[in-house]
């Protein structure tokens, strides 16, 4: 197994305002090692982390990769990023990690330029003013359905993606992967169900999508 990457340099202070790796964190790490020797094939010029937390996704994506990469990682949370960048160092990786909503402050500059796209969204079901509260519960609050986050980002990722380009995401059931499906349908894209695990009540998943080979 590949190794984890190190996070004792974080604190119960750094938890406060910035999500604690948990079982949907180490959910995706296993996802990526299983897809290890597809992300191999791929070899992705650019990676971008979308809602990076502390960092640990990139970092053990960068680390699982053969060959070098740029590391992107976006958060709305400023702590967020500058936590990212500490955990990537603490790992002997380099990442770029910029502060926005999503991945709007990155476009139209790398529209079509990104190989690999990770997303770990807010996705348990809440009030929709919780949404909008900021601090910690930003990194978990969805909204109607666990969605309303997602829902913004998926438009957004077609003009995203290279031509070979993937986009991982976690979802738990409430989210409803048919309806997910069929949105990206509509985009021209299809996806699989990679990894599933559950976690107490809920029931997670990594979903992957990637472009029709039909469509240019």
């Amino acid at each position: 197994m590949h190794p984890t990457p190190d996070i004792s340099h974080l604190t119960s202070a750094d938890y406060e305002d910035v999500y604690e790796p948990a079982e949907d964190s180490f959910l995706f790490l296993d996802a990526l090692e299983q897809e290890k020797d597809k992300l191999h094939a791929l070899r992705p010029s650019v990676c971008l982390e979308i809602g990076s937390g502390s960092g640990v996704v990139s970092t053990f994506l960068s680390s699982l990769l053969s060959h070098p990469a740029f590391f992107i990682c976006t958060d709305i949370n400023p702590r967020a990023n500058a936590v990212t960048k500490l955990t990537a160092k603490k790992n002997g990786m380099d990442v770029e990690a910029l502060t926005t909503d999503l991945c709007l402050g990155l476009l139209p500059r790398l529209q079509g330029q990104v190989d690999v796209v990770l997303f770990n969204p807010p996705y348990v079901v809440t009030p929709s003013h919780e949404v909008a509260q900021g601090g910690i519960e930003a990194s978990w609050a969805g909204g109607e359905r666990g969605r309303e986050v997602m829902d913004r980002l998926f438009p957004i990722i077609p003009e995203l993606l290279s031509p070979k380009g993937v986009f991982y995401l976690i979802i738990i059931k409430e989210n409803d992967s048919d309806d997910i499906s069929r949105i990206f349908a509509d985009f021209g894209f299809s996806m699989e169900s990679v990894l599933s695990r559950r976690s107490g009540p809920e029931f997670l998943s990594v979903l992957k999508f990637f472009r029709n080979k039909d469509v240019s």
